[in-house]
């Protein structure tokens, strides 16, 4: 009987250490980082969501601008043979938001004046839509260079609470009195890495993205203007 009572009382103390064991959770490091950590890990919050909105805008405009019809030149060649210049401008301007088509445009209502003309229009315009497509991008770069430091500048601040609380405790170093500028330290240094390597990523994609693009756009600005140069 007294063995089963000894079981059975070491089963209790064994159930209660389980339910009592602190679970790691990210809710609990940042609800126990301190106010510190809470205010980094916030601003962080908000530098996340900014980078994701930011990435999605971005990567829907810029699929936008690479769509244009597959036999969007051939038409376009055929009509400016033709003499068709309001044709060739209509289908340009169906093609709503290809960063081509209105590139292509600009250089059709330059048809007639001077090849070199012609050219300096279509690379004016080249800019701008360069400048449309990478609109806020540079806020990407950013958040992926300042999330990190804002992360450290919350580890700094945890580890001066522990010095503090370590000055304060006379002595006796207790690990529990540190906790909160511990959770500080750590939890607002993995957020601002989090955050920045998401960033970080999101913007070389765009860029990639971007590029392919404005590839695009110099192959049919070339296509065009060797359509001007072909002997009539």
């Amino acid at each position: 009987m007294n063995l089963f009572i000894f079981l059975q009382t070491k089963k209790t103390l064994l159930q209660e250490a389980v339910d009592n064991k602190k679970t790691l959770s990210v809710y609990n490091l940042i609800m126990e980082g301190g106010l510190g950590g809470k205010i980094i890990m916030t601003l962080l919050f908000v530098l996340l969501i900014i980078a994701t909105f930011l990435y999605f805008e971005r990567l829907f405009a810029i699929k936008a601008a690479s769509k244009v019809d597959r036999n969007f030149m051939s038409q376009i060649k055929d009509n400016v043979l033709r003499g068709k210049i309001d044709a060739a401008k209509m289908l340009c301007a169906q093609q709503t938001k290809s960063s081509t088509a209105r590139l292509i445009e600009k250089g059709i209502s330059r048809i007639g004046k001077p090849l070199e003309d012609i050219n300096t229009a279509i690379e004016n315009a080249g800019r701008l839509e360069i400048y449309r497509l990478e609109k806020n991008v540079s806020v990407l770069a950013t958040i992926s260079g300042v999330a990190p430091m804002i992360g450290f500048l919350g580890t700094v601040i945890g580890m001066i609470l522990s010095i503090f609380e370590i000055a304060n405790a006379g002595g006796s170093i207790d690990i529990k009195t540190m906790a909160d500028g511990l959770y500080t330290a750590m939890t607002t240094t993995v957020g601002g890495l989090v955050v920045g390597i998401i960033a970080y990523i999101t913007y070389n994609h765009l860029v990639v993205k971007t590029n392919k693009v404005v590839y695009q756009m110099e192959a049919q600005s070339v296509e065009f203007l060797d359509l001007l140069n072909e002997p009539v």
